[in-house]
């Protein structure tokens, strides 16, 4: 047994503690992964395309898919504009 008790001690053991270039590195991107799943939950219950969500707010289809698959870095201001005016919904952000 490898005697690990969360995922925490997981994580330390794999990507090294906060702050490590491998861990931040992780961390960025299981964001970038789990926003590319909201804005895609987001999409679909908009009953939009992603061509329709590129055209409403001049990005490209593709851009879309790299963010919806976690495959891109996405800006604030970006993921703002997909969400605020291609989706017409609000975003809003927490810090915890």
């Amino acid at each position: 047994m490898n005697n690990l008790t969360s995922f925490e001690d997981h994580l330390k053991r794999n990507r090294g503690d906060k702050g490590t270039d491998s861990r931040l590195k992780y961390d960025a991107d299981s964001l970038a992964f789990r926003l590319g799943i909201m804005l895609k939950e987001a999409r679909k219950d908009a009953n939009m395309t992603q061509e329709q969500l590129a055209e409403k707010t001049g990005t490209k289809k593709s851009y879309i898919s790299r963010i919806e698959t976690g495959k891109s870095d996405i800006q604030l201001y970006t993921f703002y504009k997909l969400i605020e005016i291609g989706l017409g919904k609000s975003l809003n952000i927490s810090i915890g």
